[in-house]
């Protein structure tokens, strides 16, 4: 028979969905039943254990349809959307600095009863930063597939309205539902609620917003990640910066960094060392998600051409078009 403790913590992690921890305990629970004999039992619970999810998502103890009905009892429809990204850090294209500081938040997240045994708390609330198209939406999914749990994005045309209080009284609704639900909650865009409470277009019901958040964010207790992300960390609330346990800054992709986006997304590109010098530097100045765009473009010509191969060419005629369209987009 499980004893108090294992029920107790297999009651926990299923309701922070923490399918690690929930398998951990199942099968000690099976390993007990087997010490005392009851060889059937202890065989049922690990069949049931190790049979194939089919579940959307595997490792969560929540289906798609069970979060969107858990959203709507917490009358949360309209402000946050779930998602069950498939994605990981290894799917990612970055520098070894900011990889172990998304692996590190991932480790302490997985560890986190061993770090809170001592007194610790683990990373949990980040605020990522940078110019757009350089990772920061990617990597708060890359988190989420990481931990296995649901990634959260908080729709700010939902949040925020022009009522006096109604902005602040959904944020509320937001961190209770945070506090009860294990996930990545993703806070985009977030200098339109986190901007500087003396800013001159400042306005009174934006500043009581500010300070809800700020009082939310210290007062939470919760097992999920709250990642906000900003292209405008300038604008943020001196404040905010003390309340996060870490400040990411993604910058815009190097050199070599952009030569394994290139060969990533296009292992047939066919190139010699006097292409990949001007490749490179006909690529600085875009962005990460500029450049999948244009090598994605450069394979489908060369797909529609019939071609076995994609040509340096191709590739400098979609960055010169991708280069055109975000000048134009600029003027």
């Amino acid at each position: 028979m499980a004893s108090a403790a294992q029920l107790k913590a297999l009651f926990r992690s299923h309701l922070e969905g923490d399918q690690e921890r929930f398998t951990a305990v199942a099968q000690q629970i099976a390993s007990e039943a087997q010490r005392r004999g009851q060889g059937n039992l202890a065989h049922e619970l690990r069949a049931i254990l190790e049979a194939p999810n089919t579940m959307a998502f595997p490792g969560l103890q929540m289906t798609p349809p069970q979060a969107e009905r858990q959203i709507d009892s917490m009358q949360l429809g309209g402000l946050v959307s779930v998602g069950f990204p498939d994605v990981k850090l290894s799917d990612m294209v970055l520098d070894e600095g900011m990889r172990g500081r998304l692996e590190r938040v991932v480790l302490e997240q997985k560890q986190k009863d061993k770090l809170m045994n001592h007194g610790l708390v683990p990373r949990r609330k980040l605020l990522l930063v940078g110019a757009p198209g350089t990772g920061k939406t990617f990597a708060a999914s890359a988190l989420a597939g990481q931990l296995r749990v649901p990634l959260y994005t908080v729709l700010l045309d939902g949040l925020i309205t022009k009522f006096m209080g109604e902005t602040a009284a959904k944020l509320r609704l937001i961190f209770n539902f945070m506090a009860r639900s294990r996930g990545v909650f993703l806070f985009d865009e977030f200098d339109a609620i986190g901007s500087k409470r003396a800013a001159d277009n400042d306005v009174g019901e934006m500043r009581r917003v500010l300070n809800t958040f700020l009082v939310l964010l210290e007062q939470v207790e919760t097992s999920s990640l709250v990642v906000t992300a900003t292209n405008h960390p300038e604008l943020l609330d001196s404040a905010l910066f003390r309340r996060f346990d870490d400040l990411l800054e993604f910058p815009m992709p190097t050199d070599p960094l952009i030569e394994r986006i290139i060969r990533l997304r296009l292992p047939q590109l066919q190139v010699v060392a006097s292409d990949w010098t001007e490749l490179i530097g006909f690529c600085r100045g875009l962005n990460f998600a500029e450049l999948v765009k244009a090598c994605d473009d450069a394979a489908k010509e060369a797909v529609l051409l019939d071609q076995g191969q994609v040509l340096a060419s191709q590739m400098m005629k979609a960055l010169r078009e991708r280069k055109s369209f975000i000048n134009r987009d600029k003027r």
